[in-house]
């Protein structure tokens, strides 16, 4: 048998001991913030039943989905003519019944409904896990990456929202970012427009469109208008609105003009208002917390489920894309039999975040650090020596390894440096006849005899 080359499947990545001490550095600090606003955790299976997941996300994600092959001669149970026919498609129902989690909306959508009699509404939850999906891999997309959600179903309070923009202030601040912004927009304001406009029908191919601005700009969004059906008496009504300036209360002030034969814009309106009011009272009394929100119209994401208010976060330190974003959405629990049951959720871009942190340079140098330090090992009675001194600096909170095995010390000092342990203990004969021990620095290459409890208080520190 040949040995076959290891290599990862596509879309996969392996986390080393430092990432991994990076991204828990993220997960930790936002886990923080959750716990604080009264978000617990939760976790799903890694697998659904295929039935719960096909038909959510669209034929496009439909077709996203990893499915699972049953086990055994999962060919046996296919009937005779399917089988002929050759054509995959057919024959899922019959060769697969689980799949890979595809996000985690739908698998907290049926654990609400499953658990409806367990939970106590408003079900505040969190979670942070990994989903798949069989798109094609390029540079920031994979087939497997960590989702981090935090959504309240059972409330219709815009104080939720509120409190939505304080999470995200006050994660991504901890985490270290200064310049960020949360955009906000309310898919009743975009639906008053198309009202306005008198294109209700068009809402979709409108906000599609103008939520390109950015990528395209003017001219590119109203030559797609004008493909999707607009007229140019209807741009001509847009374009002021597109072109919205000013502060968020100047905007707000414009739309009402705009929108006053709309109710279902005006509706929008006074929720966004009563937002940015409850954020206002909220931060009375805290000068910790300035977040810098803005009313973006032309902020259009997930129309096909938000229902309300809509969430974007953009960092204005580095070039990228979206940092999170999340809104309202009225009937998750729906496509389960769960009717009017509204919620609103955010989620967080874990890998960009990572991105942007690994760019700026903010990873705290607490991050890196592992074992703190390294106690050498010559020889059977050094070993003996150092196993008590070993538990002590452990007893202590102090992340120790003991070298296993004697080695010369050209090698135990190029373990130390390869892993970034800060200090190693050296012992020695003259060690343990004195019990002094030496300390060497690995940054400085300074060294210093110490007694174990100096050595205990030096390293705590």
């Amino acid at each position: 048998m040949s040995n076959i080359k290891p290599s990862l499947a596509k879309g996969t990545r392996d986390f080393s001991p430092q990432e991994m001490v990076k991204r828990n550095y993220i997960f930790d600090t936002v886990k923080t913030v959750f716990k604080k606003y009264g978000y617990a955790e939760i976790q799903t299976p890694s697998m659904e039943n295929l039935s719960t997941l096909t038909g959510k996300y669209g034929d496009e994600g439909d077709k996203l989905i990893f499915k699972i092959l049953n086990s055994g001669d999962y060919l046996s149970k296919v009937k005779p003519d399917l089988l002929t026919q050759a054509n995959s498609n057919a024959m899922i129902s019959s060769i697969s019944e689980k799949a890979l989690r595809y996000d985690l909306t739908v698998p907290f959508a049926r654990y609400v409904v499953m658990h409806q009699n367990d939970i106590s509404l408003p079900f505040k939850r969190f979670q942070v896990q990994p989903v798949w999906r069989a798109d094609r891999p390029q540079k920031g997309r994979y087939r497997e990456f960590y989702q981090c959600d935090v959504d309240v179903v059972g409330s219709d309070s815009l104080l939720n929202e509120a409190e939505f923009i304080l999470i995200y202030q006050e994660a991504l601040s901890n985490l270290g970012l200064k310049d960020f912004t949360i955009k906000i927009n309310n898919r009743k304001i975009l639906s008053g427009i198309a009202e306005v406009v008198g294109k209700p029908e068009l809402i979709i191919d409108m906000t599609v469109a103008i939520d390109k601005l950015d990528k395209i700009g003017l001219d590119g969004v109203i030559k797609e208008l004008l493909e999707r059906g607009f007229a140019e008496a209807d741009i001509d009504r847009l374009k002021p609105v597109i072109l919205l300036e000013g502060t968020n209360e100047q905007k707000l002030d414009s739309l009402k003009t705009v929108l006053q034969s709309s109710a279902i814009g005006l509706t929008g309106i006074a929720e966004i208002e009563t937002v940015f009011d409850y954020v206002q009272e909220m931060l009375k009394t805290d000068s910790s917390l300035n977040p810098d929100v803005e009313l973006d119209v032309t902020l259009a994401r997930g129309l096909n489920y938000y229902t309300g208010c809509i969430f974007e976060v953009k960092t204005n330190e580095v070039a990228m894309g979206s940092i999170g974003g999340g809104g309202r959405y009225d009937d998750l629990t729906g496509m389960f039999g769960l009717k009017g049951l509204t919620g609103v959720g955010v989620s967080f871009g874990a890998d960009r975040i990572y991105d942007v942190l690994q760019e700026l340079n903010l990873f705290p140098e607490s991050a890196a650090v592992g074992t703190k330090v390294l106690i050498s090992n010559f020889d059977k009675d050094a070993e003996r020596y150092a196993l008590p001194i070993l538990q002590r600096l452990r007893r202590a909170n102090v992340a120790t390894e003991l070298y296993p095995s004697s080695a010369k010390l050209k090698k135990q000092m190029s373990y130390a440096d390869d892993k970034r342990i800060p200090y190693v203990i050296l012992i020695g004969s003259d060690e343990m006849q004195t019990g002094f021990l030496t300390i060497k620095d690995m940054q400085s290459g300074s060294q210093k005899q110490l007694s174990i409890e100096s050595i205990v208080e030096l390293l705590k520190g």
